[in-house]
C-alpha cells in the first residue's frame, strides 16, 4: 500500500467529497517556485472568490498545490499577477499583516470541524501562525478570542516575487501537526486562500459560502482530504533559557518622607520540553517558567462596576488553549490560565514548573494541566490543576465535554470547580448548547455554609450560526450567589440571565457596492435571583455594514437600565448613587480597508449615563510608513458630567505603537501608554532576534512613569518602576 501512494500524483477522491492527497515522487527545493518535476506531477486546486463577489471566478490567475512526503506536508501558491508591481508586502514583521497580500492555510488536523491551526506569508515571506478554535463562531456564550494569534510551532516558508506575480512554497512538519491515525490514514480538513489585497479580493478552496461572519475561517467548511501512511512521529524539542537583568523600584521608606531606588540585579535560568508521546498527544514540562518577553496589556477605562477582562498573551498557555475554553457567557469563563502565575492587579508570581499533556485519547480531546507557583507578597504557594474531555457526539459538528479545576494553596485554602456542557447541532445551522459548573471554596466548606445550588451556574443558549437570512440567539443562564471559578473569571453573581438577539442579513449581490449589512434588535435583562427585580436590562437596534471596497462599519441605538442598591465610584470624588437609572446611548463606527497604507478608524458614542451624560470619541490610526516601519495608535476621550450633583471627569487612554523591523529576524517593538485615570505613562520596548524558529535573543525595557506626582505626600517619584532584562532561548531537536 505503501508503494502504491507514494507514486500517487494527484489528488483524488475517496467519498463524498474527500480527496487523497498526492504523495511527491522527487525533491522540493524551497525556493517559492514550486517549479521542480514533482510538483508538476501535482494537480493545481483553482480558488473561486470569496469576497467581494461570493463564488466569482477569480481576477487574478491563481493556483494551489498540497503534497506530502514522509516528514512535511507541503503547500504551494502560484500567485499571478495582471499587474505584479502591485503586489503588497507591507511589513517584515513577524506575526502581523499589515494590509498585505496574502497566502494563508487553515488546517483541521484532527477533522473535528471545530479546531484548527493558521499558517500564513506574505511576498516578504513574513512567518504568521495562530490557532482556531469554536469553529470560528463569534457569537452565542461560547463567543470571545476564538482565533489565538499568540500561537506559534515550527514551519518553514519561502517565497519569490517577479514580472508574473509572487509564488510562496510553506512545508510544515508532521512534528509540529497533531493528528488522529486511524489504520493508516489520517483525514484533515484543508481551507486555502489567497488575498490580493489592492483589490480586496479574497480568493479560496474549496469554494466557501459567505455565511457567516468569517465564514473562510471555519474548519467545518474545510476539504476532507486523506493522507496515507504517515509513519509515527514522536518529536522531542528542549528549550532552555538564560536571562538576566536590572529592576530598579522606588518604594516608601519607614519614615514616610522620600522614594529611595532599590536596585535587583535578577540572573534566572529555566527550560520547557515538549514531546510528542504519539501522533496526537504532546506532554510539556515547564521549570522556572518565565515570561520577560510579553507584551505589556492594554490599559483600560473602566466605566463600569465589575471587573475588568485582560487575555493571557503567555506563549507556554497557548497550544492547543481551545481545549481548555470553557466560556459561560461573555467573557466569563470556568478556566482563565491568566489567574496562574499573575495576582489580581496583573504583577507576575514565579512559576515554580508544571505540566501539560493535550491531545486526543480514545477518541477524547484531552487537556490536562497542572502548575505550581512561589509565594508572593499577596499569596501562598499555589497549585493549580486543570482537566478537560471533550468529545464528538450525535455528529460531527456536536460534542459533550467536562472540566475539573483546582486551586489549592500552601496556607490550607483551595478553591475546586467542576463544569459539564455540550453543543448539538440540531438541524442545518441551528445549534443548542447546555452548561453547568459549579465551584467549591473552603471558607464556606469549613463554615458548614455551602449549599450545592448557591454556588453553581446554568446557561442554555439556541442559535443560529449562518449570516444571511434571519438569524437568532436565545439564552437563559443563572448563576448562584456563591458561585466563585478560583481559577477563571466571572463579572457577576447571583442573576438570573433572559437574553435574545434577532437579526436579518442581505446579501446584495454583485450589482451592489455591499457585501452584507445586517439590521439585529438585541436586548438582555439581569435579574435578582433573591426578588426576580431588574438589576440590569439592554434593548436596541444595530445595522452593520461591509462594503466591497474593504471599508465596514456600524451604528446602534441602545436604552439601558441600571439599578443600583449600593454607590460605585467612577473616579475620585464621582460617585453614581444609589437609585434607578434609565439612559440611552447611540453610537457608530467606520473604518476603511485594512489593505490602505493609511487608516483612521473614528468611533463616537454619545447619551445619558446614569442622571448625567456621556460622550465618547475615539480614533485608532495605523500608518504603514514602508515595510520596515509601521506606526499605529489609538485615542480615547471619555467625558462625563453629573450636572445636579456638579460631578465629572474626564478620561484619556492614548497607545502608541512603533514596529520596525530590519528583515524577518531582527525587529524591535515599542509600546507606549497613557492612562489618565491612573495618572501614568508607560513603556515596552522589545527587541528580538529570532536566529530561527525556537533561537530566540531578546533585549526587554519596560519603564512606568507618574504624570501626577503631586497628588500624594511626599511628592511621588517621576519613575514609578523600570527593568532592562536580557533572555536568550535555543530550542535543541533531541
Amino acid at each position: 500500500m505503501l508503494a502504491q501512494a507514494a507514486v500517487v500524483p494527484v489528488a483524488r477522491a475517496q467519498g463524498p467529497g474527500t480527496l487523497v492527497l498526492p504523495r511527491l515522487t522527487g525533491p522540493i527545493q524551497l525556493d517559492g517556485l514550486s517549479d521542480e518535476p514533482a510538483w508538476e506531477a501535482v494537480d493545481p486546486w483553482l480558488p473561486t472568490q470569496y469576497e467581494p463577489n461570493n463564488g466569482a471566478p477569480p481576477t487574478e490567475r491563481t493556483e494551489f498545490l498540497v503534497a506530502y512526503d514522509d516528514t512535511y506536508v507541503y503547500f504551494a501558491l502560484r500567485g499571478y499577477d495582471s499587474d505584479s508591481t502591485g503586489i503588497r508586502a507591507n511589513t517584515l514583521y513577524r506575526d502581523r499583516l499589515s494590509g498585505d497580500d496574502h497566502f494563508e492555510i487553515l488546517l483541521d488536523t484532527f477533522n473535528d470541524n471545530e479546531t484548527a491551526v493558521l499558517f500564513t506569508t506574505t511576498p516578504a515571506g513574513i512567518r504568521k501562525d495562530a490557532a482556531i478554535s469554536n469553529d470560528a463562531s463569534g457569537g452565542g456564550i461560547t463567543s470571545g478570542q476564538w482565533i489565538n494569534g499568540d500561537f506559534n510551532t515550527f514551519w518553514d516558508v519561502s517565497t519569490e516575487v517577479n514580472g508574473d506575480g509572487w509564488f510562496a512554497e510553506i512545508r510544515v512538519p508532521f512534528t509540529s501537526l497533531r493528528f488522529q491515525d486511524d489504520d493508516g490514514q489520517v483525514v484533515m480538513g484543508i481551507i486555502l486562500q489567497r488575498k490580493v489585497a489592492r483589490k480586496t479580493e479574497r480568493l479560496v478552496y474549496p469554494a466557501v459560502p459567505s455565511i457567516a461572519d468569517w465564514a473562510f475561517l471555519k474548519p467545518s467548511l474545510a476539504q476532507k482530504v486523506v493522507l496515507e501512511g504517515i509513519r509515527p512521529h514522536t518529536p522531542l524539542y528542549l528549550t532552555p533559557y538564560a536571562l538576566t537583568g536590572l529592576e530598579q523600584t522606588f518604594q516608601l521608606n519607614e519614615t514616610g518622607t522620600a522614594y529611595p531606588r532599590e536596585d535587583d540585579v535578577k540572573t534566572e535560568v529555566g527550560a520547557d520540553l515538549k514531546y510528542g508521546i504519539t501522533n496526537n498527544l504532546t506532554l510539556d514540562l515547564t521549570v522556572n517558567t518565565d515570561f520577560a518577553q510579553v507584551e505589556a496589556d492594554d490599559q483600560q477605562v473602566n466605566l463600569t462596576r465589575f471587573s475588568l477582562f485582560y487575555p493571557e498573551k503567555r506563549q507556554f498557555f497557548q497550544e492547543r488553549a481551545g481545549i481548555f475554553e470553557f466560556r459561560t457567557g461573555g467573557l466569563s469563563r470556568l478556566f482563565h490560565s491568566r489567574r496562574i502565575g499573575l495576582t489580581d492587579d496583573g504583577q507576575p508570581v514565579r512559576i515554580l514548573g508544571g505540566a501539560r499533556l493535550v491531545g486526543r485519547w480514545g477518541g477524547w480531546d484531552l487537556g490536562v494541566l497542572d502548575m505550581q507557583t512561589a509565594e508572593s507578597d499577596s499569596l501562598p504557594s499555589e497549585n493549580f490543576g486543570v482537566l478537560r474531555l471533550r468529545r464528538q457526539v450525535f455528529n460531527a459538528y456536536s460534542y459533550a465535554g467536562a472540566m475539573l479545576t483546582s486551586r489549592v494553596g500552601m496556607d490550607g485554602s483551595y478553591n475546586l470547580a467542576y463544569g459539564l456542557d455540550g453543543v448539538v447541532r440540531v438541524a442545518g445551522d441551528d445549534y443548542l448548547t447546555v452548561q453547568w459548573a459549579q465551584t467549591f471554596d473552603h471558607e464556606q466548606i469549613d463554615a458548614g455554609a455551602l449549599e450545592p445550588l448557591n454556588s453553581g451556574r446554568f446557561t442554555l443558549e439556541l442559535e443560529r450560526r449562518r449570516r444571511s437570512g434571519w438569524g437568532y440567539d436565545a439564552i437563559v443562564a443563572w448563576a448562584g450567589p456563591e458561585y466563585d471559578p478560583g481559577i477563571g473569571f466571572t463579572q457577576r453573581n447571583d442573576f438570573t440571565l433572559l437574553d435574545n438577539a434577532v437579526s436579518y442579513t442581505w446579501l446584495p449581490g454583485s450589482a451592489s457596492s455591499l457585501i452584507w449589512h445586517t439590521l439585529e434588535v438585541a436586548g438582555f435583562a439581569f435579574l435578582r435571583n433573591v426578588d426576580r427585580s431588574v438589576e440590569s436590562a439592554e434593548v436596541g437596534p444595530t445595522w452593520e455594514f461591509a462594503a466591497k471596497s474593504g471599508a465596514g462599519g456600524d451604528a446602534e441605538v441602545k436604552v439601558q437600565y441600571e439599578d443600583l442598591l449600593v454607590p460605585f465610584e467612577l473616579a475620585p470624588g464621582v460617585v453614581v448613587p444609589t437609585g434607578s437609572y434609565t439612559f440611552f446611548r447611540a453610537g457608530a463606527s467606520y473604518h476603511v480597508s485594512h489593505t490602505r497604507l493609511f487608516q483612521l478608524r473614528p468611533h463616537i458614542e454619545v447619551g445619558s449615563f446614569y442622571d448625567g451624560w456621556q460622550a465618547t470619541i475615539g480614533v485608532a490610526p495605523i500608518w504603514y510608513v514602508s515595510r520596515h516601519l509601521e506606526l499605529s495608535g489609538t485615542y480615547v476621550f471619555n467625558r462625563i458630567r453629573f450636572p445636579d450633583r456638579d460631578e465629572g471627569f474626564d478620561a484619556h487612554l492614548a497607545r502608541i505603537r512603533i514596529g520596525t523591523a530590519l528583515n524577518t529576524k531582527l525587529s524591535t517593538n515599542a509600546f507606549i501608554q497613557f492612562n489618565s485615570t491612573n495618572n501614568t505613562v508607560s513603556a515596552n520596548v522589545r527587541f528580538r532576534y529570532n536566529l530561527r524558529e525556537g533561537n530566540d535573543f531578546w533585549i526587554v525595557y519596560n519603564e512606568g512613569v507618574n504624570t501626577d506626582r503631586d497628588r500624594l505626600a511626599p511628592p511621588l517619584p517621576f519613575t514609578d518602576a523600570r527593568t532592562i532584562l536580557i533572555k536568550y532561548t535555543h530550542t535543541f531537536h533531541l
